[in-house]
């Protein structure tokens, strides 16, 4: 199938690893061309190069998403290295895990806001502004916006919040021809899957416990959640508006 994505221009952020990195994996072989983010510059051009940078299809950005100037260099970016402008991946590194919710500082709680939360409307603010009809916005997000995750409490606490921000741009920019959505991502094997899974201190058993909540009874493979995030960002997926896709191997049952 043609996803139809020859040559149009996407922003990445956090895409130097893991979900970001598996979609700009995709959507590069596909035939689009990326502009990646990460937070220092050589985390950026190493992945640029990791996706064929020498081919004229990646550049790399570093850049901090809870920067008030990320949004807009990004963008710039974009126009300026490939000449437009089609869309934004806003993948956002998961904030601190396994503290008590009681033991969670204010300080913590503003620094997680501000890369988890604002960092992430800013983006999604700023590429509502300068997309045309048949741009797309998506969020990665995460199954806790739809039940609480075990040790995940400042993600329990902003995820959701950008679900409803989602859907409510869904609504005020869809008469534009833009479409806004997000995708949840379940138990996908990176390497933030491995550190959260190591919390428990059990290793393998716990993730063998884990996979039997699965359906498919597996944890999904980044490869997979990127050929998700390609097609919803192509103009194959031109319908699809204003919704939270799960990417779980069927885990959110009903949803």
């Amino acid at each position: 199938m043609d996803l139809g994505l020859k040559d149009r221009v996407y922003v990445i952020t956090g895409g130097t690893r893991g979900l970001g990195f598996a979609a700009a994996r995709q959507l590069v072989d596909e035939g689009a061309r990326v502009v990646v983010s990460g937070r220092t510059a050589q985390a950026a051009d190493t992945a640029a190069e990791r996706l064929g940078a020498d081919g004229g299809r990646a550049v790399g950005v570093a850049a901090d998403n809870a920067a008030p100037d990320t949004a807009a260099r990004l963008v710039e970016a974009a126009r300026a290295r490939f000449g437009r402008f089609d869309g934004v991946l806003i993948s956002v590194g998961g904030p601190p895990a396994g503290v008590p919710a009681e033991e969670i500082s204010d300080e913590q709680w503003r620094s997680a806001f501000e890369s988890v939360f604002l960092g992430a409307v800013r983006l999604a603010r700023t590429a509502a502004g300068e997309l045309e009809a048949g741009g797309v916005i998506a969020f990665v997000l995460s199954g806790s916006v739809h039940e609480p995750i075990p040790g995940l409490t400042l993600s329990n606490g902003l995820r959701p919040g950008l679900a409803g921000f989602a859907k409510t741009l869904a609504d005020e920019v869809g008469p534009r021809g833009i479409r806004v959505l997000g995708l949840m991502p379940g138990r996908i094997g990176t390497e933030r899957m491995q550190y959260l899974d190591s919390l428990t201190g059990d290793g393998d058993a716990a993730r063998e416990r884990r996979e039997l909540d699965i359906p498919l009874r597996r944890y999904g493979t980044p490869e997979e959640f990127g050929r998700v995030s390609a097609f919803v960002l192509s103009p194959a997926a031109s319908y699809l508006s204003g919704v939270m896709l799960p990417v779980d191997g069927g885990a959110l049952r009903g949803f």
